[in-house]
């Protein structure tokens, strides 16, 4: 074990190499969440920051009781890895990015029609399905930049010579209004694990979870569609959620806020909008509650971007990115509160997880085009 791994008290800790940069206040969180009644430990991962509240980027463990507000309101935000069929050597960044400039943030409902499935076509919120929405969310092609481990790298059956696109979005409005009712009936208290509240939260969040895995595979479709190209799903994981399991013997219940699982396979931790993402082969362990980063985690507030970055950079100066990708974003506020600028290195991320062993770098992926809003919402 590494020097990475920090107790702030026996069952408070997270992980940090000395150059990761963690916020006292995100500490501060942590140790609020872990006085919540039946809590029985929380670990920060490297990308800890504060959130309304309570902290994102880590896990929390409770027994017999658990928190709806600990997901958060994005249930099921996470990750998709689609391999594509568009050759690096063919590769026109030009036409690319003119191709994805011009698709629309929301799909028509014509192609809703097509493409959701019968089940879906009556669900309150089937028009945001294939939608990016706004924050940190967005779609990305990549290339694989480096191989670290080639006989890992066999297994997780991509192609080096094609691109591949990540989709990071979630449950949309959906997840939004689940935790709006939860919090209107219980305010901020947990749910007792036996009760009806329980059970039907559970329903409402597995509903969630299949509604945002659904989301960004039509995410993926669509924006394949649009440069007339196709693609495979690769990989899918969620890191936002809560399930029941047991850790050093204790039946309980995980919450992942931000945290990605680290006992689903392979999984991929993306840099800012102008840094590398990292394919991994997690190691379960309970000392990080079975949990990863889920990417960098950011440095500053969203409010305070502009004001930071704004007579420096102009929104058009960070539509192109220090690695010569390129980013589609018309939304001037969102493109400060997304600069590069306002995120850690996901060096010292992944550094802090290798430090500790519950991670073995596979791949390094570059980013190409990352679209986040054409600015038709």
């Amino acid at each position: 074990m590494g020097n990475s791994l920090h107790y702030v008290s026996e069952h408070i800790s997270y992980i940090a190499t000395e150059s990761t940069w963690i916020e006292s206040k995100a500490i501060q969180q942590l140790q609020t969440t872990a006085n919540l009644p039946d809590m029985v430990s929380v670990v920060g991962m490297p990308d800890l920051h504060p959130g309304r509240g309570y902290p994102i980027g880590a896990a929390f463990f409770s027994s017999s009781r658990f928190y709806p507000a600990l997901v958060g309101n994005d249930i099921g935000c996470g990750m998709s890895l689609f391999q594509t069929d568009i050759k690096k050597s063919k590769l026109n960044l030009d036409k690319l990015e003119k191709q994805l400039t011009e698709m629309a943030d929301h799909a028509p409902l014509s192609w809703l029609n097509e493409y959701v499935p019968e089940h879906m076509k009556y669900h309150d919120f089937m028009a945001s399905l294939s939608s990016i929405g706004g924050g940190n969310h967005f779609a990305e092609f990549q290339v694989i930049d480096e191989i670290v481990d080639s006989e890992l790298f066999a297994q997780s059956g991509l192609n080096k010579q094609q691109l591949l696109l990540l989709v990071h979005s979630g449950s949309r409005g959906l997840g939004q209004s689940i935790l709006r009712q939860h919090v209107e009936q219980h305010n901020h208290s947990g749910l007792d694990e036996q009760s009806n509240e329980a059970k039907h939260y559970l329903q409402a969040h597995q509903d969630a979870l299949y509604f945002a895995e659904l989301n960004r595979q039509l995410i993926g479709l669509r924006m394949l569609q649009q440069v007339k190209a196709t693609g495979e799903l690769s990989l899918d994981i969620n890191h936002n959620s809560v399930e029941s399991c047991c850790i050093n013997g204790i039946n309980g219940w995980l919450h992942r806020k931000g945290a990605t699982p680290s006992d689903r396979g392979f999984v991929i931790i993306p840099g800012s909008r102008g840094d590398y993402s990292y394919l991994v082969s997690p190691k379960t362990s309970e000392v990080s509650l079975n949990s990863l980063a889920h990417g960098a985690g950011r440095k500053w507030m969203r409010t305070e971007c502009k004001g930071r970055l704004s007579h420096r950079y102009t929104p058009l100066q960070l539509s192109r990115t220090t690695l010569g990708s390129r980013v589609i974003c018309a939304n001037k506020q969102l493109i400060y509160e997304e600069a590069p600028q306002s995120y850690k290195s996901i060096v010292t991320v992944i550094d802090s997880m290798i430090d500790i062993g519950i991670i073995q770098v596979i791949a390094r992926l570059k980013p190409i085009v990352t679209y986040k809003t054409s600015g038709d919402c």
